[in-house]
């Protein structure tokens, strides 16, 4: 495997981390719940569903479940993993309702909640379940209204979450706004795009964090693993990317052999230190 070129950036410190995107498309929940357990079983850090209504790919009507309703079913099932959506439509919920959800389910998994959240972009969730589709604009704005609501409604429930619930935000399209949200909010970034990309958003995310006084080294660095760890493995560790999902679905019967391997690339890079 090659090898991982050391890095200076502040947000690198950290271990890396290894999800799976169980995509709650084309299968039975028999095999999710399977999949599930094949994935806590194999190693990985963190499981993640989708919250969509319809399938993204493939067969538009095909099999398809809801996120949060299977999230607190996942609480139950597993003992280690975290969980969570990557990620959960801010258009779908009342915030207030939506921080109730995460603070139960943060329970039910004795504090193993991600709280993944997003502006929102698939047109047919919102067309056929009646929500205003609006302008990317509007909807990053809503998000950038509803992250304080939910940090206000869990200092408010009773009981309390069982720790601070990390907060993921997925995108950066709009990078002037998601990032600055990002910066003030979260504690993870998931983006999206190649290495170049990434690497311009990781500096376009520093900055918003000097503008807020945020220490860029708080805000965990994730994307997507489009590839094998032997090709994309060491470019995406110099990047200071330090959580890597693969996204897999009913269609490939949930094969977790792309997990495996890196599962394996980050057992080598942390047993570095």
């Amino acid at each position: 495997m090659p090898g991982t070129p050391e890095t200076d950036k502040p947000y690198a410190d950290r271990p890396f981390r290894v999800g799976v995107q169980l995509q709650p498309q084309h299968a039975d929940y028999a095999s999710i719940r399977a999949a599930v357990a094949g994935a806590e079983e194999a190693g990985v850090d963190i499981v993640f569903n989708w919250d969509h209504f319809f399938p993204l790919n493939g067969p538009a009507d095909g099999a398809h479940f809801e996120c949060w309703t299977m999230l607190g079913a996942w609480a139950e099932q597993t003992s280690r993993v975290e969980i969570g959506a990557l990620v959960t439509c801010n258009s779908y919920r009342n915030p207030d309702l939506l921080a109730d959800m995460a603070r139960t389910v943060d329970h039910l998994s004795g504090g193993r909640l991600i709280l993944g959240i997003g502006a929102g972009w698939f047109e047919r969730d919102y067309d056929e379940y009646g929500y205003s589709f609006g302008t990317p604009g509007k909807r990053i704005a809503a998000l950038g209204e509803a992250l304080p609501r939910i940090k206000a409604r869990w200092a408010r429930l009773n009981p309390a979450p069982t720790r601070d619930i990390p907060v993921l935000i997925g995108g950066g399209g709009g990078e002037r706004k998601t990032l600055r949200l990002v910066a003030e909010h979260a504690t993870t970034w998931h983006g999206f795009g190649s290495p170049e990309t990434l690497a311009h958003k990781n500096a376009v995310l520093d900055d918003w964090c000097a503008e807020v006084g945020r220490d860029p080294g708080e805000i965990e660095r994730s994307t997507g693993a489009h590839g094998s760890p032997d090709a994309l493995g060491p470019e995406l560790f110099a990047l200071g990317v330090r959580m890597v999902t693969v996204g897999i679905d009913g269609r490939s019967g949930y094969d977790l052999g792309a997990v495996r391997d890196w599962i394996a690339f980050r057992d080598e890079v942390n047993a570095r230190g």
